[in-house]
Order: structure tokens, then C-alpha cells, then sequence
């Protein structure tokens, strides 16, 4: 018996021996290792998203909350900052392709994306919005679900896919690059747009011809986090202790309010 018990104690530590390279194999294969090594730090934003991640016309410089953020993230990690343009539509292909090591530009984080990606823990939670002209006939939230009515809303983004199980009889209509919702909206071609809090507020600040509407029940509650691609816990784990960080410091709500955002910060 007692032969039988030392051979069965040997196999386990055998067993322990042979896991543990593969445990330390799977440690160094972070983003987060790749990252310090390089010092280099790609991040995907969509460029067109005011008061997020926003290219201003005149200077070329991306301009947001989440353009200050990645800065702060690239000053962390001693790394360059490098912008990758995606979209909403593009971003979980093109974090799985490994063009970025995270997406920073106001992603929602809902069940259905959390499929393919992971997101970190919440910095912003918003819900929708209508934004159209003073001179439209959508006046109150009850216009907006009309025969005849279109709403412009992004391509791929969690609030083109409400809205479009969410109205009956208006058309969402859905915009993808090089186009925006406002340009559209401006040329009339949409008698609104849908949108979060950080839109609404940029666009109604911006220009004297706006006004955005908010329906009596918030519609769409969303997280808005940090999206990295799956099976990589600790670059996972050092982002959202940059979420805490961030929370904890002040630096979020620094730049939250630089942008007007505080009213939406997450907790």
C-alpha cells in the first residue's frame, strides 16, 4: 500500500511539473507583455464620435474624452500611442485581427458583442437620444415613430439595433463612413438622428440649430467600457485596474468634465 501511495504522490507531482510551463507559457503571452516590450500601444477609435473620439477638421487631431484617456493609458504602459481608425461596425474584426490592443471610443458593452470580445469594467453609462433641427416636425418623442419619419443612426452600433426593434413605423436609417448622421441630418435627408448623451450634448452645443430629445423612460441603459479581444485575463485585468485608477485619481472625471460628460460617469 505504501508503494502504491508513493507512486500515485509521484505521478501528481509529475502532473503539477508538467503544468506548470504551460501555465507560465500562457502568462507571457499577454498583450500586456508585448506592450511594455514594444513600447508601442495601438488603440482603435472611430473617429467620428464627438465628445469621445472626435477628428477635428481643423487641427487633425482627435479630440474626446476617450482621445485624453488613451493618453493617459499610453503614458501608464511607457508606451507611443498609435490611433487605428474603426468603426462600430469594424471593431471586433479588427480587434480579433490584432490591428489594435484595445478599443477606446465609447464602445457599449452588451451581451451580444461580449460574444466575440471582453470589456472591461464601466467608465460611462448613457441611454438614447433623439437629436433634430427646432424646425422639424418631430417636436416631441411622440414624432419620432411615424410613417414617412427617418432617423439616422450609426452602422453597427447597439442603438441602430434598438431602435430598429424598438420602431414600428418610422425607418432607421443606418450610416456608415465617410458619411455621419449630422451631415445627413443637415442636407435633410433624415428628420433626426439617434444617439447617445455625449453626441446630443456636442451637437446641440455646437450648433444653434439643434435640439435633442429625451423620451420619458430612458431607453437602452448602457454600459459604455473598454473592449480588448478574449482569452487574455491579465491585459484584461490591468485595463479595468486602469478603470479604477482612473476613477479613484480623478483623471475620469477631469476629463468627463472637460467634455461635459460628468453627468453620465459610471460609479
Amino acid at each position: 500500500m505504501r508503494a502504491i501511495w508513493g507512486a500515485l504522490a509521484l505521478a501528481g507531482m509529475a502532473g503539477l511539473t508538467m503544468a506548470a510551463p504551460d501555465a507560465a507559457a500562457q502568462q507571457t503571452q499577454s498583450r500586456l507583455y508585448d506592450v511594455t516590450k514594444s513600447k508601442k500601444l495601438r488603440v482603435c477609435q472611430f473617429p467620428l464620435y464627438y465628445s469621445i473620439s472626435f477628428r477635428n477638421p481643423k487641427s487633425g487631431e482627435i479630440e474626446g474624452i476617450d482621445a485624453d484617456l488613451a493618453k493617459e493609458l499610453a503614458k501608464e504602459l511607457d508606451a507611443k500611442l498609435e490611433i487605428v481608425e474603426s468603426s462600430f461596425a469594424t471593431f471586433i474584426a479588427d480587434l480579433q485581427a490584432g490591428k489594435c490592443e484595445i478599443g477606446m471610443f465609447g464602445v457599449g458593452a452588451t451581451l451580444k458583442r461580449a460574444q466575440a470580445v471582453e470589456f472591461s469594467k464601466p467608465y460611462l453609462i448613457t441611454n438614447i437620444y433623439v437629436v433634430t433641427r427646432k424646425d422639424s416636425k418631430v417636436k416631441k418623442w411622440e414624432d419620432l415613430d411615424q410613417k414617412g419619419i427617418n432617423a439616422a443612426a450609426s452602422l453597427g452600433s447597439y442603438i441602430e439595433v434598438f431602435m430598429k426593434g424598438y420602431l414600428k413605423n418610422a425607418t432607421v436609417v443606418s450610416i456608415a463612413p465617410p458619411n455621419t448622421r449630422e451631415a445627413e441630418l443637415v442636407a435633410g435627408r433624415v428628420d433626426a438622428i439617434l444617439t447617445d448623451f455625449p453626441t446630443a450634448i456636442k451637437v446641440t452645443d455646437e450648433f444653434d440649430w439643434a435640439t435633442y430629445i429625451l423620451p420619458a423612460d430612458k431607453l437602452a441603459v448602457t454600459p459604455y467600457a473598454y473592449v480588448v479581444p478574449p482569452g487574455d485575463q491579465i491585459w484584461l485585468n490591468y485595463i479595468n485596474l486602469f478603470v479604477d485608477t482612473i476613477k479613484l485619481d480623478g483623471r475620469l472625471l477631469k476629463y468627463a468634465k472637460k467634455h461635459k460628460l460628468d453627468p453620465i460617469v459610471a460609479p
